[in-house]
């Protein structure tokens, strides 16, 4: 049964095309994916079914095996299978048929059956303006004989025999999303995350892309799981010519039993096309930017006190901390770890959400009043999912705390997570925060996850519960927003440990890093860029020295990279000399006066082949400017460093190119002055991308501004008849 016209679906939308063959029995099967095809016929999409079609070949079973986007053994598909899971041993291997197919706006919604196994499926398929594809799948138990134990669902989308590079990221705690790129061949390219959060190894996209393709080159196609738990994400490819992109959620032995009428969802799976990476991400940024929740209110300049006073609270040194972050023109000051019950340090007092009366004996009201006086908003740090052992908390509910086989997890941080699964741990974190939240003026929540989930057993009986901890987690964030709409609240794990599209629908940005190294942040930054737009990074400027790395860079280098994202310090400005405050302000002024482009204009970045020498920029949506970075990050081989592509302008409007201040210092082994550096120059987008302008030379770990203004074009003469006064 199906209310859809044709079985054979093309949806286009931002110079992307999906073509799905719907047309039963076997669930969907996309047929393209990838460059807009045009506006196709009924029976050109026929033959593009039938031109599509393998033989069968020796060795192989005696039919065309078919590639759904759930694929199944039933069918003969021998690759990693879309739905496993089991009643005690038996129903091991699904064979949907399709009853039903709706269709909307850009939308299906498939209902298939598999009666012997005794489970219904709801796959939804959908395009976005912005030319994603989204899918997920939703498995729910019949009548039928014992559990169903759903082991996993995996989401497939096919690429084609020219995808032949695979591109993922690895990370650790402080080295975020590190890019590798290797063949894709025979195979399959496995990740996953076991970590009960995202991770900061997590492969935030995998894509598959023609040889070579770059920012600005080539054919790529990636998916992203938007889950906040467990997952995993496989790019595969098999010996009879089929290649795909997948991913989905990441269960636990016995994470999810269905019973009778019982359901168990799947996170959205999110596929984006693109000609260069810059492409693939503009489709994201499009999208997110496209949410009726995504930030719009300009985005407050932050000061953050975690690495100018780290536990050390005190109140006199924290109102001169505001007084001199508001003279920089801060607009958000925020309270970090240190401010609750027997937080001294690390090794105690999580879960104890009261403020501590020794340190603030008259509560945080002195402080917020007097952030608010300056014209600031006041902000907290929080990290509700975890306790420390030497917490009031954890002595009166051990049980609360995860843990499976009698036994307490390794600790990490002198921390253990707590189980949001268990109802009175989850009514008490409710509690105190909607508590916190109505007795202060707080405008925002940095919100932190500071371990990963290790033998995370639910109470009392020890089963797996990083499935469970994911959905109520997702639950405490959407009940505090309910009840107070005007927060904004800061997704940190670790720094960048919890970067996805499902934590991303309850907050408003991420700690993209713990490291505020700007050369590290350079490389954190620009790869995080995949998948998120500027104002959703968190980007802020450290002190000289990095407590990370205990690498030097000047204001300039540091406050360079940090304008590129949403910006804020992390630095004690007491200690500061006054000529670095003023530049400080300097710098947060210009990032005011650029942050409407910044924050909705397209990201770009040049396939520069000098590794030593990056390029990357924010254009304006209707390409009336730019600001470009040139950026230092080693030693170049070649010196000077030759030109530079500006990408992304409109190729035929004429530009006029100058340094931007305070982003125009020169700070190279130089004896001569740049020809173009002081008076600028005019150059058509096409030139400046084509052709590109002679890059100054810098000193490592420098960068300098560049902005690029659309020239008014020049006054035609008037060749009207002339007009004379009557007489």
């Amino acid at each position: 049964m199906s209310d859809v016209a044709d079985p054979l679906v093309h949806w286009r939308a931002d110079g992307v095309s999906l073509v799905l063959d719907c047309g039963g029995p076997l669930l969907p099967r996309v047929l393209h994916w990838g460059a807009d095809l045009g506006d196709r016929s009924g029976a050109e999409l026929e033959a593009l079914r039938v031109a599509a079609m393998p033989q069968v070949v020796s060795g192989g079973i005696d039919a065309v095996v078919p590639l759904s986007v759930l694929p199944e053994q039933s069918a003969g598909w021998l690759g990693t299978p879309g739905l496993t899971g089991h009643r005690d041993g038996a129903a091991f291997s699904t064979a949907f048929r399709v009853e039903r197919v709706t269709s909307g706006d850009r939308r299906v919604a498939v209902v298939a059956r598999d009666p012997a196994a005794g489970l219904s499926l709801l796959v939804e398929i959908e395009m976005t303006a912005s030319g994603l594809v989204r899918q997920r799948a939703t498995v729910t138990a019949g009548e039928g004989a014992g559990t169903y134990v759903v082991g996993g669902v995996l989401l497939t989308l096919p690429v084609p025999a020219e995808a032949t590079e695979v591109l993922d990221f690895a990370g650790r705690h402080l080295r975020e999303r590190i890019p590798q790129r290797q063949p894709f061949t025979v195979g399959t390219r496995l990740r996953e995350s076991r970590r009960g959060r995202t991770g900061a190894d997590a492969s935030i996209v995998l894509a598959a892309g023609t040889a070579g393709s770059g920012f600005r080159s080539g054919e790529v196609w990636g998916v992203h799981v938007a889950w906040s738990g467990n997952h995993r994400a496989v790019a595969e490819r098999t010996a009879g010519g089929v290649a795909l992109l997948g991913g989905g959620e990441l269960l636990l032995a016995g994470e999810v039993r269905l019973g009778a009428g019982e359901a168990y969802a799947s996170p959205w799976l999110y596929g984006s096309y693109g000609h260069g990476l810059d492409d693939l991400s503009g489709r994201f940024h499009r999208y997110l930017r496209g949410r009726p929740g995504h930030p719009r209110s300009p985005r407050p300049v932050i000061v953050n006190t975690w690495e100018a006073v780290y536990f050390d609270h005190d109140l006199t040194r924290l109102l001169a901390l505001a007084d001199a972050a508001a003279r920089v023109g801060a607009e958000r000051f925020v309270l970090d770890d240190g401010w609750f019950r027997h937080r001294r340090d690390d090794r105690a007092g999580l879960g104890d959400w009261y403020v501590d009366e020794t340190v603030w004996p008259r509560g945080l009201h002195p402080l917020a009043e007097h952030v608010r006086g300056l014209g600031l908003e006041f902000g907290l740090w929080v990290e509700p999912e975890m306790v420390s052992p030497d917490s009031d908390l954890a002595r009166a509910h051990p049980e609360w705390i995860m843990a499976t086989g009698g036994r307490l997890p390794p600790a990490a941080r002198s921390q253990q997570v707590l189980d949001l699964g268990h109802a009175g741990a989850y009514a008490y974190l409710l509690e105190r925060l909607d508590a916190l939240l109505s007795a202060y003026p707080i405008g925002y929540l940095k919100w932190d996850h500071n371990r990963d989930l290790i033998e995370a057993g639910h109470s009392p009986g020890g089963q797996a519960g990083v499935h469970v901890q994911t959905l109520r987690l997702y639950a405490l964030l959407d009940e505090l927003r309910a009840r107070h709409p005007a927060v904004e609240i800061e997704s940190c794990a670790s720094g960048g440990s919890r970067v996805d599209l499902g934590i991303l629908e309850r907050t408003d940005r991420v700690w993209t890093s713990d490291c505020n190294d700007a050369l590290e942040r350079q490389h954190i930054q620009r790869w995080t860029g995949t998948l998120l737009p500027p104002e959703l990074i968190g980007a802020h400027v450290g002190p000289a020295v990095s407590h990370t790395t205990g690498r030097t860079h000047s204001l300039d280098f540091r406050a360079g990279t940090a304008l590129f994202g949403h910006f804020g310090i992390e630095w004690d400005l007491t200690a500061a000399a006054d000529e670095e405050r003023e530049r400080l302000a300097a710098w947060v002024a210009l990032h005011k006066r650029l942050r409407g482009l910044l924050h909705s204009g397209t990201v770009v970045r040049s396939d520069h082949p000098d590794p030593a020498l990056w390029v990357h920029g924010v254009v304006a949506a209707d390409r009336s400017e730019a600001v470009y970075a040139l950026v230092a990050t080693a030693t170049g081989v070649c010196s000077p460093p030759g030109r530079v592509r500006l990408p992304g302008l409109a190729s035929d409007a004429v530009y006029r190119i100058a340094p931007l201040p305070p982003g125009d210092r020169l700070d190279g082994p130089t004896r001569a002055p740049l020809a173009w550096w002081r008076d600028g120059a005019e150059l058509s987008g096409r030139a400046l991308a084509v052709a590109g302008v002679q890059a100054p030379a810098l000193f490592p770990e420098r960068l300098v501004l560049v902005h690029a203004r659309r020239s008014a074009p020049p006054a035609m003469p008037d060749r009207s008849p002339a007009v004379h006064p009557a007489h």
